[in-house]
Protein backbone atom coordinates (compact mmCIF):
# COMPACT_ATOMS: atom_id res chain seq x y z
CA UNK A 1 0.00 0.00 0.00
CA UNK A 2 2.90 2.33 0.87
CA UNK A 3 4.47 1.72 -2.54
CA UNK A 4 1.17 2.47 -4.27
CA UNK A 5 0.84 5.77 -2.36
CA UNK A 6 4.40 6.66 -3.36
CA UNK A 7 3.60 5.92 -7.02
CA UNK A 8 0.51 8.16 -6.89
CA UNK A 9 2.55 10.98 -5.30
CA UNK A 10 5.14 10.61 -8.07
CA UNK A 11 2.36 10.67 -10.70
CA UNK A 12 0.90 13.82 -9.12
CA UNK A 13 4.33 15.49 -9.33
CA UNK A 14 4.51 14.50 -13.01
CA UNK A 15 1.02 15.92 -13.59
CA UNK A 16 1.95 19.21 -11.87
CA UNK A 17 4.98 19.58 -14.14
CA UNK A 18 3.21 18.48 -17.33
CA UNK A 19 0.09 20.62 -16.72
CA UNK A 20 1.95 23.89 -16.11
CA UNK A 21 0.73 25.12 -19.52
CA UNK A 22 -2.99 24.76 -18.64
CA UNK A 23 -3.40 28.05 -16.72
CA UNK A 24 -1.60 30.20 -19.38
CA UNK A 25 -3.59 28.40 -22.10
CA UNK A 26 -6.90 29.18 -20.38
CA UNK A 27 -5.77 32.79 -19.89
CA UNK A 28 -5.01 33.21 -23.60
CA UNK A 29 -8.38 31.74 -24.63
CA UNK A 30 -10.03 33.96 -21.99
CA UNK A 31 -8.79 37.05 -23.88
CA UNK A 32 -11.50 36.50 -26.50
CA UNK A 33 -13.95 34.09 -24.84
CA UNK A 34 -16.08 35.39 -21.97
CA UNK A 35 -17.42 32.62 -19.72
CA UNK A 36 -17.95 29.28 -21.50
CA UNK A 37 -15.63 27.60 -18.95
CA UNK A 38 -17.40 24.28 -19.61
CA UNK A 39 -16.73 24.49 -23.36
CA UNK A 40 -13.06 25.45 -22.89
CA UNK A 41 -12.49 22.65 -20.34
CA UNK A 42 -14.08 20.04 -22.59
CA UNK A 43 -11.99 21.21 -25.56
CA UNK A 44 -8.88 20.69 -23.41
CA UNK A 45 -10.13 17.22 -22.40
CA UNK A 46 -10.60 16.37 -26.10
CA UNK A 47 -7.09 17.57 -26.84
CA UNK A 48 -5.51 15.64 -23.95
CA UNK A 49 -7.60 12.49 -24.49
CA UNK A 50 -7.13 12.48 -28.28
CA UNK A 51 -10.89 12.42 -28.83
CA UNK A 52 -13.16 14.41 -31.12
CA UNK A 53 -15.99 16.67 -29.95
CA UNK A 54 -19.52 17.26 -31.18
CA UNK A 55 -20.97 20.61 -30.14
CA UNK A 56 -24.68 21.31 -30.21
CA UNK A 57 -26.11 24.77 -29.78
CA UNK A 58 -27.82 27.60 -31.58
CA UNK A 59 -25.66 29.90 -33.76
CA UNK A 60 -23.90 32.84 -32.13
CA UNK A 61 -22.56 31.17 -28.98
CA UNK A 62 -18.85 31.73 -29.85
CA UNK A 63 -18.23 28.07 -30.73
CA UNK A 64 -16.15 29.00 -33.81
CA UNK A 65 -14.26 31.69 -31.90
CA UNK A 66 -13.45 29.27 -29.07
CA UNK A 67 -11.95 26.70 -31.47
CA UNK A 68 -10.00 29.38 -33.32
CA UNK A 69 -8.66 30.70 -29.99
CA UNK A 70 -7.61 27.19 -28.91
CA UNK A 71 -5.75 26.67 -32.20
CA UNK A 72 -3.91 29.99 -31.80
CA UNK A 73 -3.06 29.23 -28.15
CA UNK A 74 -1.48 25.85 -29.01
CA UNK A 75 0.21 27.26 -32.12
CA UNK A 76 -1.42 24.71 -34.43
CA UNK A 77 -2.91 24.99 -37.96
CA UNK A 78 -6.66 25.59 -37.90
CA UNK A 79 -9.23 25.21 -40.68
CA UNK A 80 -12.94 25.87 -40.61
CA UNK A 81 -15.16 23.97 -43.04
CA UNK A 82 -18.69 25.20 -43.59
CA UNK A 83 -20.83 22.15 -44.31
CA UNK A 84 -23.53 22.74 -46.91
CA UNK A 85 -25.92 20.44 -48.83
CA UNK A 86 -23.79 20.73 -52.02
CA UNK A 87 -20.43 19.90 -50.37
CA UNK A 88 -18.50 16.97 -51.88
CA UNK A 89 -16.03 14.61 -50.14
CA UNK A 90 -13.23 16.01 -52.36
CA UNK A 91 -13.92 19.50 -50.94
CA UNK A 92 -13.02 18.04 -47.56
CA UNK A 93 -10.16 15.59 -48.05
CA UNK A 94 -8.69 16.87 -51.31
CA UNK A 95 -8.39 15.55 -54.83
CA UNK A 96 -5.99 14.76 -57.68
CA UNK A 97 -5.58 17.33 -60.43
CA UNK A 98 -4.53 16.22 -63.91
CA UNK A 99 -1.67 18.09 -65.53
CA UNK A 100 -2.12 17.76 -69.36
CA UNK A 101 1.42 18.99 -70.01
CA UNK A 102 3.19 15.93 -68.68
CA UNK A 103 0.19 13.63 -68.23
CA UNK A 104 0.61 13.30 -64.45
CA UNK A 105 -1.70 13.84 -61.48
CA UNK A 106 -0.83 16.24 -58.65
CA UNK A 107 -2.42 15.82 -55.22
CA UNK A 108 -4.15 18.82 -53.71
CA UNK A 109 -4.81 18.25 -50.02
CA UNK A 110 -8.10 19.43 -48.56
CA UNK A 111 -8.80 21.48 -45.42
CA UNK A 112 -8.98 18.34 -43.25
CA UNK A 113 -5.14 18.41 -43.17
CA UNK A 114 -4.95 20.71 -40.14
CA UNK A 115 -4.40 20.04 -36.43
CA UNK A 116 -7.72 21.58 -35.41
CA UNK A 117 -10.62 21.24 -37.82
CA UNK A 118 -13.93 22.94 -37.16
CA UNK A 119 -16.69 21.15 -39.08
CA UNK A 120 -19.38 23.80 -38.90
CA UNK A 121 -23.00 22.63 -39.10
CA UNK A 122 -21.99 19.05 -39.91
CA UNK A 123 -25.61 17.96 -40.13
CA UNK A 124 -26.28 20.28 -43.08
CA UNK A 125 -24.13 18.08 -45.37
CA UNK A 126 -25.27 14.80 -46.98
CA UNK A 127 -24.24 11.41 -45.59
CA UNK A 128 -21.30 10.78 -47.99
CA UNK A 129 -19.54 13.96 -46.82
CA UNK A 130 -20.22 13.18 -43.16
CA UNK A 131 -18.79 9.69 -43.75
CA UNK A 132 -15.62 11.09 -45.37
CA UNK A 133 -14.93 13.25 -42.31
CA UNK A 134 -15.77 10.52 -39.82
CA UNK A 135 -13.49 8.06 -41.65
CA UNK A 136 -10.63 10.56 -41.42
CA UNK A 137 -11.38 10.97 -37.70
CA UNK A 138 -11.32 7.22 -37.10
CA UNK A 139 -8.37 6.22 -39.28
CA UNK A 140 -6.30 9.39 -38.77
CA UNK A 141 -5.39 9.13 -42.45
CA UNK A 142 -6.88 10.02 -45.82
CA UNK A 143 -6.65 8.24 -49.17
CA UNK A 144 -6.57 10.43 -52.28
CA UNK A 145 -6.36 8.41 -55.48
CA UNK A 146 -3.85 5.63 -54.82
CA UNK A 147 -1.91 7.51 -52.12
CA UNK A 148 -2.59 7.44 -48.38
CA UNK A 149 -1.61 10.44 -46.27
CA UNK A 150 -1.31 10.58 -42.48
CA UNK A 151 -3.11 13.42 -40.77
CA UNK A 152 -1.12 15.68 -38.40
CA UNK A 153 -0.74 14.95 -34.69
CA UNK A 154 -2.43 16.36 -32.71
CA UNK A 155 -5.54 16.09 -34.89
CA UNK A 156 -8.79 17.20 -33.32
CA UNK A 157 -12.17 17.61 -35.01
CA UNK A 158 -14.76 19.80 -33.37
CA UNK A 159 -18.04 19.48 -35.23
CA UNK A 160 -20.98 21.76 -34.56
CA UNK A 161 -24.54 20.74 -35.27
CA UNK A 162 -27.72 22.73 -35.21
CA UNK A 163 -30.56 21.49 -33.03
CA UNK A 164 -32.21 18.81 -35.17
CA UNK A 165 -35.54 20.61 -35.34
CA UNK A 166 -34.03 23.29 -37.58
CA UNK A 167 -34.85 23.12 -41.27
CA UNK A 168 -32.41 21.58 -43.79
CA UNK A 169 -30.57 19.24 -41.44
CA UNK A 170 -29.51 15.64 -42.01
CA UNK A 171 -29.35 13.74 -38.70
CA UNK A 172 -26.05 11.96 -38.07
CA UNK A 173 -26.44 8.15 -37.90
CA UNK A 174 -25.93 6.67 -34.41
CA UNK A 175 -22.87 4.64 -35.51
CA UNK A 176 -21.17 7.80 -36.76
CA UNK A 177 -22.09 9.90 -33.73
CA UNK A 178 -20.49 7.17 -31.57
CA UNK A 179 -17.07 8.13 -32.96
CA UNK A 180 -17.18 11.45 -31.12
CA UNK A 181 -15.69 11.09 -27.65
CA UNK A 182 -17.83 13.90 -26.19
CA UNK A 183 -21.04 15.60 -27.17
CA UNK A 184 -21.40 19.04 -25.60
CA UNK A 185 -24.54 21.10 -25.20
CA UNK A 186 -23.46 24.73 -25.43
CA UNK A 187 -25.96 26.99 -23.70
CA UNK A 188 -26.58 30.73 -23.64
CA UNK A 189 -24.27 32.79 -21.38
CA UNK A 190 -25.60 34.18 -18.10
CA UNK A 191 -26.76 37.81 -18.03
CA UNK A 192 -23.58 38.80 -16.16
CA UNK A 193 -21.40 37.08 -18.80
CA UNK A 194 -23.38 38.62 -21.65
CA UNK A 195 -22.92 42.05 -20.06
CA UNK A 196 -19.15 41.46 -20.07
CA UNK A 197 -19.39 40.45 -23.75
CA UNK A 198 -21.29 43.69 -24.41
CA UNK A 199 -18.69 45.76 -22.56
CA UNK A 200 -15.66 44.19 -24.26
CA UNK A 201 -16.76 43.12 -27.74
CA UNK A 202 -19.44 45.58 -28.91
CA UNK A 203 -17.14 47.28 -31.46
CA UNK A 204 -16.92 47.28 -35.23
CA UNK A 205 -13.26 46.15 -35.13
CA UNK A 206 -12.59 42.50 -34.37
CA UNK A 207 -9.87 42.05 -31.77
CA UNK A 208 -8.10 38.70 -31.75
CA UNK A 209 -4.85 38.87 -29.80
CA UNK A 210 -4.44 35.24 -28.71
CA UNK A 211 -0.78 34.24 -28.55
CA UNK A 212 0.74 30.74 -28.38
CA UNK A 213 0.88 29.44 -24.79
CA UNK A 214 2.10 25.91 -25.51
CA UNK A 215 3.65 24.02 -28.43
CA UNK A 216 1.82 21.01 -29.92
CA UNK A 217 4.77 18.78 -28.85
CA UNK A 218 3.99 19.51 -25.18
CA UNK A 219 0.37 18.44 -25.73
CA UNK A 220 1.64 15.08 -27.02
CA UNK A 221 3.93 14.76 -23.96
CA UNK A 222 1.00 15.59 -21.66
CA UNK A 223 -1.03 12.79 -23.29
CA UNK A 224 1.60 10.28 -22.15
CA UNK A 225 1.15 11.50 -18.58
CA UNK A 226 -2.65 11.28 -18.94
CA UNK A 227 -2.28 7.65 -20.10
CA UNK A 228 -0.16 6.86 -17.02
CA UNK A 229 -2.64 8.23 -14.44
CA UNK A 230 -3.68 5.75 -11.76
CA UNK A 231 -7.20 4.33 -11.99
CA UNK A 232 -8.17 2.13 -9.05
CA UNK A 233 -10.04 -1.16 -9.66
CA UNK A 234 -13.05 0.31 -7.80
CA UNK A 235 -13.17 3.24 -10.24
CA UNK A 236 -12.99 0.85 -13.21
CA UNK A 237 -15.88 -1.16 -11.72
CA UNK A 238 -17.84 2.08 -11.24
CA UNK A 239 -17.33 2.97 -14.93
CA UNK A 240 -18.50 -0.50 -15.97
CA UNK A 241 -21.58 -0.26 -13.74
CA UNK A 242 -22.56 3.09 -15.28
CA UNK A 243 -22.27 1.73 -18.84
CA UNK A 244 -23.99 -1.58 -18.07
CA UNK A 245 -26.83 0.28 -16.31
CA UNK A 246 -27.64 1.84 -19.70
CA UNK A 247 -28.01 -1.68 -21.20
CA UNK A 248 -29.60 -3.70 -18.36
CA UNK A 249 -30.99 -1.06 -15.99
CA UNK A 250 -33.17 -3.57 -14.08
CA UNK A 251 -30.03 -5.33 -12.76
CA UNK A 252 -29.09 -2.09 -11.02
CA UNK A 253 -32.52 -1.42 -9.52
CA UNK A 254 -33.52 1.07 -12.22
CA UNK A 255 -36.94 0.99 -13.83
CA UNK A 256 -35.73 2.35 -17.18
CA UNK A 257 -36.06 -0.65 -19.52
CA UNK A 258 -39.03 0.87 -21.39
CA UNK A 259 -37.21 4.19 -21.83
CA UNK A 260 -33.90 3.06 -23.38
CA UNK A 261 -33.96 1.64 -26.90
CA UNK A 262 -30.18 1.14 -27.11
CA UNK A 263 -27.60 1.43 -24.35
CA UNK A 264 -24.02 2.67 -24.61
CA UNK A 265 -21.43 0.75 -26.67
CA UNK A 266 -18.09 -0.61 -25.35
CA UNK A 267 -16.51 2.50 -26.87
CA UNK A 268 -18.32 4.45 -24.13
CA UNK A 269 -16.48 2.45 -21.45
CA UNK A 270 -13.10 3.28 -22.99
CA UNK A 271 -13.91 6.94 -23.57
CA UNK A 272 -15.31 7.33 -20.05
CA UNK A 273 -12.04 6.03 -18.58
CA UNK A 274 -9.82 8.16 -20.86
CA UNK A 275 -11.87 11.36 -20.41
CA UNK A 276 -11.93 10.85 -16.61
CA UNK A 277 -8.11 10.63 -16.64
CA UNK A 278 -7.88 13.83 -18.70
CA UNK A 279 -10.24 15.55 -16.22
CA UNK A 280 -8.04 14.41 -13.31
CA UNK A 281 -4.99 15.79 -15.17
CA UNK A 282 -6.67 19.21 -15.50
CA UNK A 283 -7.42 19.08 -11.76
CA UNK A 284 -3.71 18.46 -11.09
CA UNK A 285 -4.09 14.92 -9.71
CA UNK A 286 -2.16 11.73 -10.47
CA UNK A 287 -5.18 9.52 -9.88
CA UNK A 288 -8.83 9.33 -10.98
CA UNK A 289 -11.61 9.74 -8.41
CA UNK A 290 -15.39 9.17 -8.79
CA UNK A 291 -16.01 12.90 -9.34
CA UNK A 292 -13.83 12.81 -12.47
CA UNK A 293 -16.05 10.04 -13.85
CA UNK A 294 -19.28 11.85 -12.94
CA UNK A 295 -17.98 15.14 -14.39
CA UNK A 296 -17.54 13.67 -17.89
CA UNK A 297 -20.25 10.95 -17.83
CA UNK A 298 -22.99 13.13 -19.32
CA UNK A 299 -20.78 14.33 -22.20
CA UNK A 300 -19.58 10.78 -22.98
CA UNK A 301 -23.00 9.11 -22.75
CA UNK A 302 -25.65 11.59 -23.94
CA UNK A 303 -25.20 10.66 -27.62
CA UNK A 304 -24.74 6.94 -26.94
CA UNK A 305 -28.07 6.31 -25.24
CA UNK A 306 -31.01 6.18 -27.64
CA UNK A 307 -34.28 6.95 -25.81
CA UNK A 308 -37.32 4.87 -26.74
CA UNK A 309 -40.56 6.25 -28.18
CA UNK A 310 -42.07 5.97 -24.68
CA UNK A 311 -39.29 8.18 -23.30
CA UNK A 312 -39.85 10.75 -26.06
CA UNK A 313 -43.61 10.69 -25.38
CA UNK A 314 -42.89 11.49 -21.72
CA UNK A 315 -40.30 14.13 -22.74
CA UNK A 316 -37.48 12.14 -21.12
CA UNK A 317 -34.13 12.93 -22.77
CA UNK A 318 -30.88 10.98 -22.84
CA UNK A 319 -29.47 13.61 -20.43
CA UNK A 320 -32.28 12.84 -17.98
CA UNK A 321 -31.66 9.09 -18.28
CA UNK A 322 -27.93 9.48 -17.59
CA UNK A 323 -28.67 11.69 -14.58
CA UNK A 324 -31.02 9.07 -13.14
CA UNK A 325 -28.35 6.37 -13.55
CA UNK A 326 -25.67 8.51 -11.87
CA UNK A 327 -28.01 9.35 -8.98
CA UNK A 328 -29.00 5.71 -8.44
CA UNK A 329 -25.59 4.02 -8.55
CA UNK A 330 -23.51 4.00 -5.32
CA UNK A 331 -20.26 5.94 -5.58
CA UNK A 332 -17.14 3.95 -4.57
Amino acid sequence: MGGETQDIQELTRRVEAASAFVAPLRAEIGKVIVGQAYLVDRMLIGLLANGHLLLEGVPGLAKTLAVRALAAAIDAPFRRIQFTPDLLPADLIGTQIYNPRDGTFATRKGPVFASLVLADEINRAPAKVQSALLEAMQERQVTIGEDTFRLPDPFLVLATENPIEQEGTYPLPEAQVDRFMLKLRVDYPSMEEERRILDTRATTAERFDVRPAVAPARILEARQVVDALYTDAKIKDYILRIVFATRVPAEYGLDLRDYIRYGASPRATLYLAIAARAHAFLEGRGYVNPQDVKAVALDVLRHRIIPSYEAEAEEMTSDGLVQRILEALPVP
